[in-house]
């Protein structure tokens, strides 16, 4: 992990290897990440989410998203996830609606993540 500061937000950049978030127990190990960090954000790879993090009926990606706005960090998953969209309309409308807030993001990659920071539209 690397810790990158864009427009005043500090990121911890996860590695796209690694552990992956498979239940909620698993939600603190990446949230104490970025509190350990004292980062304004986490930038988590698609890669290190279960499948299940799409399944919004599991609930894992709400569980998640609570516990990082509880704790003022906010989440960025980072990229592709158009084949989850296209399998689900509740997630399109979950991935539209987290993109239009302040806490959990969803980006194709990091440079998308570091242009909306400059932008100064993640500001926490």
């Amino acid at each position: 992990m690397r810790v990158e500061t864009w427009n005043g937000s500090s990121v911890a950049v996860c590695e796209t290897e690694g552990p992956l978030l498979v239940t909620p127990d698993d939600i603190n190990d990446f949230l104490s990440l970025a509190l350990e960090t004292n980062v304004d954000w986490l930038a988590l790879p698609v890669g290190r989410l279960s499948e299940d993090f799409f399944r919004l009926s599991i609930r894992l990606a709400g569980e998640t998203a609570q516990k990082f706005v509880n704790y003022r960090v906010g989440l960025a998953i980072i990229g592709d996830i158009a084949s989850h969209i296209a399998a689900s309309d509740a997630l399109a409308d979950y991935v539209r609606e987290s993109n239009r807030g302040r806490a959990v993001w969803f980006a194709p990659d990091l440079s998308a993540l570091r242009e909306r920071l400059e932008a100064g539209k993640g500001a926490r």
